[in-house]
């Protein structure tokens, strides 16, 4: 989420302040030799590609705060949040991809920065290879991983990110469901809310107020950084110099970046992102194959898809949008309310067909829904039309699920909780492709059930 203010802040930094302020800014960034020694690095693509990471830098807040904030004691010393925004060689467009720190990763071979040992790969969680090896093994393992060579390198902590949120006075959101987390403190009812730097930490590091975790922590990242762009440049900060050397002042006390990222780099960056918003197909998070891949000795990880990714990254070796989706076979996918990624699902086969829930669970997991990708078998074979069994709390988890399995019955359970029950029918044929309309985008739609009317963002 530290990422999220450096890409605000770089997009001031483009708006119209000049030159000089901007190269000002540029001097005030501690700089770090981040791909010392590196060796065996994917070839140069074409445009810029920016590692963008938030670090854990809890250590720089006051013992009140975080007790009111509920941020633990010590630091983890890993990163929280990455991303990878690469600039097209005309400099007009950004892509960003967020790529999940628990995704399942293999470090390269190294020396340990603390003992000076030496490591042979190993596999881990994405954000664990910063404590390993600092900002250098965190390069080297996303290239590894994505192929795709990283230009320049950013790290901002949790510091700056409240601090900045603060001194714009607040960012406004609005959920259309509550949303409560007891590990962070985050307590919203329904509606609009004007969070401060505190709140919007705890909003952007909620990973328990649905079944999608990490995922679901992503998309709110996604609407805050809307948010929090909106809210920068529609502020006066662009015309208020004194405002913007505050903001700025008090994100650059915490970013770190490469040597080689300077004046001219931090402006391309900024241009790029002007006109940038999450509810665009250009911000986008690395498709995830399957849910809680366990790895022994590292637990429960996120392993990406291998096809769909790749198709993302080489996307950004070709710069070419993201947007801009190869030819599909068959009809297009039908539009649904919330992101199959975001919906996780346990299927159970209600027929005499053997395999058959291992067909509908991998069918569902291919289109993009969370499966548990450990099918059941339903007391009794005589279900003949599919049945999906919901919390109504999550009812539209449960309609874009139901555009996935056309024909299936709907069945509310009051307090089932966030998972969706699947009971393969007779009926059963094929899975349909779907999409979520715009997800990154915050709630804004007529109340329907447990939903509430969220206006435009002030």
């Amino acid at each position: 989420m530290r990422a999220l203010t450096t890409l605000s802040v770089v997009v001031l930094a483009s708006a119209g302040i000049g030159h000089a302020v901007v190269t000002s800014l540029d001097a005030g960034i501690s700089r770090i030799d981040a791909f010392k020694d590196m060796k065996n690095r994917p070839r140069a693509g074409h445009g810029m590609n920016v590692l963008l990471v938030g670090t854990d830098g809890r250590d720089k807040i006051s013992e009140a705060e975080r007790r009111a904030f509920r941020l633990g004691g010590a630091p983890c010393h890993c990163t929280d949040t990455m991303m990878i925004v690469h600039i097209s060689e005309d400099r007009g467009r950004a892509s960003v991809v967020s790529l999940p720190r628990d995704s399942y990763a293999e470090v390269p071979a190294h020396l340990d920065r603390t003992t000076g040992k030496q490591h042979g790969a190993h596999p881990i969680k994405l954000n664990a290879a910063y404590a390993e090896g600092g900002p250098q093994l965190t390069i080297g393992t996303v290239e590894n991983m994505t192929h795709v060579k990283i230009d320049h390198y950013m790290e901002v902590d949790f510091t700056s990110f409240m601090r900045t949120v603060d001194v714009l006075g607040g960012v406004r959101i609005c959920t259309a469901v509550p949303l409560k987390d007891s590990y962070t403190g985050l307590d919203l009812s329904p509606g609009p809310h004007a969070l401060n730097g505190g709140q919007a930490l705890q909003y952007v590091r909620a990973r328990h107020v649905d079944g999608a975790s990490d995922l679901g922590r992503m998309k709110r990242q996604q609407r805050f950084l809307a948010a929090l762009i909106e809210r920068a440049t529609s502020s006066g900060v662009l015309l208020n110099p004194m405002k913007f050397r505050d903001v700025t002042r008090a994100v650059l006390g915490s970013v770190r970046a490469d040597a080689g990222f300077g004046t001219d780099e931090l402006l391309d960056l900024g241009r790029a992102m002007r006109n940038f918003s999450p509810s665009s197909s250009e911000f986008t998070t690395v498709p995830i194959g399957q849910m809680d891949f366990p790895v022994k000795g590292v637990g429960s990880t996120l392993k990406w898809d291998p096809a769909a990714a790749g198709r993302v990254f080489q996307a950004l070796r070709d710069d070419r949008p993201l947007a801009v989706a190869p030819p599909r076979k068959g009809p297009a996918p039908a539009t649904v309310e919330v992101d199959p990624h975001a919906i996780r699902v346990q299927v159970e086969n209600g027929t005499a067909t053997a395999g058959l829930a291992r067909k509908a669970d991998a069918a569902l997991a291919a289109t993009g829904f969370a499966t548990t990708r450990q099918p059941t078998t339903a007391a009794g074979h005589a279900v003949k039309r599919t049945v999906i069994t919901y919390d109504p709390r999550w009812d539209r988890s449960a309609r874009s699920l139901a555009a996935a399995l056309p024909g299936s019955e709907l069945r509310a359970a009051p307090g089932q909780g966030p998972l969706l029950k699947v009971t393969v029918g007779a009926d059963f044929r094929t899975v349909h492709q779907v999409r979520a309309d715009d997800p990154g985008r915050p709630e804004q739609s007529v109340q329907r059930g447990n939903e509430v009317v969220c206006g435009a963002q002030a």
